[in-house]
Formats: structure tokens, C-alpha cells, sequence
């Protein structure tokens, strides 16, 4: 006989983020605090660099030469323009080599070099107007960005009868820091406002609408205090902080959306806050944390590359993550239990609704028309099925014709002080200067060995120039200056002939050029690693949530999909510059190696958190029924609205991250909104109820010996009461709107 009046059970985790919420709440504003002072400046301390494979050839080969020829890679250049005269004009040599000495005798500057001291053919314009001196920034990434922005005022400028500006590597990757620092704020200050107006559509409640971006706001704190500590031990990537942004309010605002709803929902059926949050925390609770997994895992995998580049967002992802679910499950709770009955303050949309019920949150008045979208698409399923399939590989196809490079300066906006030089340099200069090929030697050899090397050398395709060899002790150097782009094919090419070619002592190649193609290479050893891993637990996880085989199998291949249109989009826009003049860019003609990697790790792990949501809801549905599609129609009916408002106010975050002026920024923010919109609005709406549909009951199907396994190791949505002591519960929900 049914316990109508039974006490509803508090389970442990419940009573201990409930039992002083006052006291959580105090600490979480007291860690917030710390947090705030921990990580300001955090972003003077991170890099702007770490494409390259620390542990690769070139790698070696740019320390030993930094090490033993100091001035062999320059990092410094000063354009120097002499307006109508010749750069070889009197009164110009005579400043332009006052200005090489003064650089000489700078601090932290060494291996200076000029035009106008070597009369080296690649560092004069062709048209006779504009010259170059080189130099090299001693350093690492801080102390270089230190010097140069000591120094350069004091050449930068009309200097006599000169023009200078300021080039070369570390300025290029000075000023993208700087443009970086300087548009996060700007996402944040778009961001923030626009998305508390959505969460105030979505909710109505405007004290309800606070609640998700304070849990976003102290994920990202926390965050930053945590990448702070960081570079105290390695090296972190600037960019980082964008993903810290982008997931930190998006993922907060998803977990708290899905948490905040059960528990209005619980309310209004009745229940007290306390029994509402246990209630809330025993089923949304367990999905969030569940979700959160799926996506610290696939953030997890680019842990496995050697580019701190990437190792950073790893850094930086895992850390929001699991700070957000925190922030859900812990402050959120006790915030919630404070608040009672006063979570529906400030009802901001009463006006729009007279003449019907309050609505319990987010997606009741769409989930009838979700639930009849899903029976439409069921009834149809090979067709959406099909057609679905067809349209996403159809918008993946400009994939295929990617070519991969490196971040250069046409990253940073077209009129950024670097960017013009480097332009001057490629369009006017007989060779880049800088952007040579180097050739490390060690070991004993006679004059006669390093002329017979340089003519082999001299002899291979793709080789403009050969210039050496620089003696010292038992090292040397060449420069070879390739045909075309610095990391061109042909480039590429030569670093493999350069590596194949015989010497009677110890070679090493490095360069722009040979930095990409060792670049490449570890990528392409790790990333079969990073995709069984990602592939393997991602099984296992839903299968913990399911208990189904297929239903991985099924959440994998579609997620994968899912992702098609993001990586043409990424091809078609960036590499090959369509709509370059509509969003602001210039395109290099590529796509810088690791970017591929990084939007497929983020944006497979926030379709599978869309993906959980939905697939716990038609867990529970056919646990409770049996019936297959009504299951998956009720899935689809009562999280439908609430997916698609989180994946619009998470798309939003990242189109305001994608309004960087920095090339690979935009391309992330961009690229990852546009794949979180089509996960959610057409693999979640269309595909996934298809497919399940044409699987049909062989869906749930499991080998005995795996039903155990789960039986004993799975995720169960809620604490079913005994058999015949279930409260009746016409309308349960999970983690979405009723229908």
C-alpha cells in the first residue's frame, strides 16, 4: 500500500551541502575572494607560443643554436622605410647605422646585424626604398615581451630621415597577447549582459537568472587562480583563457539551467526546498556530475600532445569543469535552500502571461511541440535519418582539401604594426628575412667537408640560397633560404632533404618550415592515442549511464558527426577566406596544426553533455515504461527546450569569444558555436530520435554478463522506492521541461 505522507528520504550528499548553506556560502565567497587575488595578472604570465614539439629535432637545433650563435635567429626586426630616397642614399645609411649600433649596446639584445653593415641582398627591398635590421631578444617568453617593451619606443617612429617599425617573432607574439588580453574583456563585457537577458527569457525570474552566471563567474575565478599556480611549474598558453571564459559560463549556466528547473519544478509540486533538493541533486544532480566527466575526459586527451599549446587548454578546461559541476552541486544547493520559495522573485515575464499558469521553467510551453517534432521525425526515421547524414558529411566535404601551417602574424589584425612589417617583408623582399631554413653541425670538420656539404646542399630542389657556414669550435650553421612561402610545400619538403642528406658530421635542421613539420608529426603519432582514449572511456561512461551497447556506440559515431560542419566551415572561411572581409581577417591559406585537435576535443565534449542530458531523460523514461518510442519521444519532449536554450546561451559565449581580432580566437569561438547549434538543434532534434528509432528495442540490448556489470557499477537516475511503496508521480523529470 502506497505511503502517501511518507518522509522523503535525504540521502548523505544532500544533507551535507544542505545542512549549513549559510556557512557553504560564506566560504565559497571567502575562496572567491582568494581566488580573485591569486589569479589577477595571470595573464601577464602566460605564453604565446607552444606549437612546437619540445622534445623534436628543430627543437634542439633552435636551443643549440641560440646557445652557440646567438644572432643566427633573429627575433627582432626593424623595418626601416626611407621614404623617396635609397636606402643607400648617404644620410640615410649614416642613421640607419647609428640606429644598428645603438640596438647593439641595448640591453638583452644581441647579434645585431644591418643592410647597411653586411649589404646582404635579403634584407633589401627590391624597389631599393626599405632595409632591414635584425636582431635577437635574448630570454624567455616574459622577458623578451620585458625588453622589447623597454626598447621600443626608441626606435619606433620617424627617426631623421627614416620610418621605422617594429617586426620579427617576438613582436608578433607581444602584440597577440596583448590583442588577446585586451578582447577577452571585451567577450566578457558581450557576453555577460546579453546572456543574464537570455537566462531572464528563459527563466522569467531574475533572481533565478543571477543564480547560473554567479556559478559561472566563480568557476572562471577559480580557474584563473588555478592557472596562476600553474606557471609556477609550466609553461601555459595565453589562448587558454578564452576556453576559460567560453566553458566556464557556458557549462555553469548548462549545469545550474538543468538544476535550477528540477528544483522549481519539485516546488511547485509540493515539496519543501529541503526534499526539493534532494530530489533535485539525486537525479539532475547525478547527471550534471556524470555530463562533467564526459567532458573533462575529452578535454583530457589533448594531454597526451607535447605542445604545451594544447596541454594548456587541457590545463584550463579540466579545471572550469570540474569547478563549475562543483559550483552546481555545492553553492548552487545551498543557495537554493536559502532561497526557498523566493527563487521565483522578480518574475520579469508576469506581464506576458495573464490569462494562463505560471510555467515551471524553461521549455513548458514547447514541450508538446518537441514531443510532436519527435513523433513526426520517428515516423519518418529513415528519411531524417538518411537526409540528416547526407546534409552533415555533404557540409564536412571542404575538409578534405585542409592544408596545415603555423601561427604567423596574419593572425593579428591587418593593421597591427607587426603584421604590416611581416606583409613588407613577404611582398618586397627578395627572401624573408628570418625565414630561412637553419642547418646545425656538430662535430670536427675541415673547411673541405663544410664546402662539399654546402654544394649538396646547394644542389637540392626548392633551394633559392645557401649562406655559411658560421664556425664555432665544433659547430657550425648554414642558412638556406627555400623557394617560396617560409613554410610553403616546398619548404616542408626540403626539411626532409635537407635531413636525408649525408654529411661527415651530425646534422640537425630547424626553422619556421621544419618547427611545422615536427609539429605535424607528433600530432600525427598522439593522435590515434587521443582518439582511443577519448573513444574508449567515452563507451564506458555511457554504458555506466545506459547500461545498452549500442547506445555508445550510437552516442560516439553521432557525436563525431555532428562535428562535420564545424570543420568544413573551418576550411571554407579560414583556410580558403571566404567571408574574410564580412568577419575581419586575412587568411594565411591554412590552418594552424593543433586548432583541428583542440575544436574536436572541445566541441566532442560538449555534445556528449548534451548528449547525457538527453539520453538519462529516455533512460529513465523506458526504465519506468518500457516502451522504446514512447520513451524517446517523452527524452526529447521534456529536455528538447531546455537543451536548446543552453546550447544557444553557450553559443552565444563563444560568438562573443569569436569577435577576437586574433584569426585562431575567432576561429575557436566561431567554429565551436556553430557546432554546438547544430548538435543541438539537429543531431539532439533529428538524428538521434531517427537512429534510435530505426534500432528499436535491440537499443537497450546487453550480454549478460555486461547487464550485471551494470547492475552493480552503473549511474541510476534517482532512489526508486521499494515495489508498492512508490509515491504516484505523473510527471517526473530529470533534467528537462514537461511537456
Amino acid at each position: 500500500m502506497t505511503e502517501v505522507n511518507r518522509p522523503p528520504r535525504v540521502g548523505g550528499w544532500t544533507r551535507l551541502v544542505t545542512a549549513r548553506p549559510g556557512l557553504s556560502l560564506l566560504a565559497a565567497l571567502v575562496l572567491t575572494v582568494l581566488a580573485v587575488l591569486a589569479g589577477s595578472g595571470v595573464a601577464d604570465r602566460l605564453g604565446s607560443g607552444g606549437w612546437e614539439d619540445p622534445d623534436a629535432e628543430s627543437t634542439y637545433a633552435t636551443k643549440a643554436l641560440e646557445r652557440e650563435f646567438p644572432g643566427s635567429q633573429p627575433n627582432l626586426l626593424l623595418l626601416v622605410d626611407s621614404g623617396r630616397a635609397s636606402v643607400d642614399a648617404p644620410a640615410v645609411a649614416a642613421e640607419a647605422t647609428r640606429l644598428t649600433e645603438r640596438l647593439s649596446a641595448e640591453k638583452g639584445v644581441v647579434g645585431v646585424g644591418s643592410y647597411w653593415l653586411t649589404r646582404t641582398p635579403a634584407l633589401r627591398a627590391e624597389d631599393g626604398h626599405e632595409a632591414v635590421i635584425a636582431a635577437r631578444i635574448t630570454g624567455d617568453e616574459k622577458t623578451m615581451g620585458e625588453t622589447l617593451d623597454r626598447i621600443a619606443p626608441s626606435y619606433r617612429g620617424t627617426r631623421g630621415p627614416l620610418e621605422v617599425r617594429i617586426g620579427g617573432a617576438v613582436a608578433v607574439r607581444h602584440e597577440m597577447q596583448t590583442i588577446i588580453q585586451e578582447d577577452l574583456t571585451r567577450a566578457e563585457i558581450i557576453a555577460l549582459p546579453v546572456t543574464l537577458v537570455l537566462l531572464v527569457m528563459v527563466f522569467g525570474s531574475a533572481v533565478a537568472a543571477l543564480l547560473p552566471l554567479g556559478i559561472g563567474i566563480v568557476a572562471i575565478l577559480g580557474t584563473n587562480a588555478v592557472l596562476a599556480g600553474l606557471t609556477e611549474f609550466t609553461d601555459v598558453s595565453v589562448f587558454a583563457m578564452n576556453l576559460t571564459t567560453a566553458l566556464g559560463l557556458g557549462l555553469a549556466i548548462d549545469y545550474a539551467l538543468f538544476i535550477v528547473r528540477r528544483f522549481r519544478e519539485e516546488l511547485s509540486g509540493g515539496a519543501d526546498p529541503t526534499a526539493a533538493i534532494g530530489t533535485t541533486l539525486r537525479t539532475a544532480g547525478r547527471t550534471v556530475l556524470f555530463s562533467a566527466l564526459t567532458v573533462a575526459v575529452s578535454l583530457a586527451a589533448m594531454l597526451v600532445f607535447p605542445q604545451y599549446f594544447l596541454r594548456s587548454f587541457a590545463y584550463a578546461g579540466i579545471t572550469v569543469v570540474l569547478l563549475a559541476a562543483a559550483a552546481a552541486l555545492i553553492l548552487l544547493p545551498a543557495a537554493l535552500i536559502l532561497l526557498g520559495h523566493r527563487v521565483d522573485s522578480l518574475d520579469l515575464r508576469r506581464l506576458f502571461r495573464r490569462g494562463r499558469a505560471k510555467d515551471a521553467g524553461p521549455g513548458t510551453e514547447t514541450g508538446t511541440a518537441w514531443g510532436r517534432a519527435a513523433t513526426l521525425v520517428m515516423r519518418r526515421a529513415p528519411f531524417f535519418a538518411l537526409g540528416t547524414t547526407a546534409v552533415l558529411v555533404l557540409l564536412g566535404l571542404p575538409f578534405l582539401g585542409v592544408r596545415f601551417g603555423t601561427a604567423d602574424d596574419r593572425q593579428l589584425p591587418s593593421s597591427a604594426e607587426s603584421h604590416v612589417v611581416q606583409q613588407h617583408l613577404r611582398d618586397g623582399f627578395p627572401g624573408t628575412p628570418g625565414g630561412g631554413l637553419e642547418v646545425l653541425a656538430e662535430g670536427r670538420a675541415t673547411q673541405a667537408e663544410y664546402a662539399a656539404y654546402k654544394e649538396r646542399v646547394a644542389a637540392l630542389p626548392e633551394v633559392a640560397r645557401v649562406d655559411g657556414p658560421l664556425v664555432n669550435g665544433d659547430s657550425a650553421y648554414f642558412t638556406v633560404q627555400p623557394e617560396g612561402e617560409a613554410v610553403g610545400d616546398a619548404a616542408q619538403r626540403l626539411v626532409g632533404d635537407l635531413r636525408a642528406t649525408g654529411a661527415p658530421f651530425d646534422t640537425k635542421v630547424t626553422g619556421a618550415a621544419a618547427v611545422l613539420v615536427d609539429s605535424k608529426d607528433a600530432i600525427g603519432d598522439r593522435l590515434p592515442l587521443a582518439a582511443v582514449f577519448i573513444t574508449v572511456v567515452t563507451l564506458l561512461l555511457v554504458f555506466l549511464l545506459t547500461g545498452s551497447v549500442l547506445i555508445p556506440l550510437q552516442a560516439v559515431l553521432l557525436n563525431a558527426l555532428s562535428l562535420t560542419a564545424m570543420f568544413g566551415a573551418v576550411v571554407w572561411v579560414f583556410q580558403d577566406g571566404h567571408l574574410s572581409g564580412l568577419l575581419g581577417f586575412t587568411s594565411p591559406g591554412s590552418i594552424e596544426t593543433t586548432l583541428p585537435v583542440l575544436m574536436f576535443c572541445v566541441a566532442f565534449g560538449l555534445s556528449m553533455d548534451y548528449g547525457v542530458f538527453l539520453l538519462s531523460r529516455i533512460k529513465e523514461e523506458h526504465d519506468r515504461g518500457g516502451d522504446h518510442e514512447g520513451a524517446v519521444r517523452l527524452g526529447l519532449q521534456r529536455t528538447g527546450g531546455l537543451i536548446t536554450a543552453a546550447a544557444v546561451i553557450l553559443a552565444v559565449v563563444m560568438v562573443a569569444i569569436g569577435t577576437s581580432r586574433v584569426t585562431n580566437t575567432k576561429m575557436l569561438g566561431l567554429g565551436i558555436a556553430l557546432a554546438v547549434l547544430m548538435d543541438a538543434m539537429v543531431v539532439r532534434s533529428l538524428l538521434v530520435p531517427a537512429i534510435m528509432r530505426l534500432t528499436g528495442r535491440a537499443t537497450w540490448w546487453a550480454p549478460a554478463p555486461l547487464r550485471r556489470f551494470h547492475q552493480r557499477f552503473g549511474l541510476s537516475e534517482g532512489e526508486p522506492a521499494p515495489a508498492g511503496d512508490r509515491e504516484p508521480d505523473p510527471e517526473p523529470d530529470v533534467v528537462g521541461a514537461r511537456g
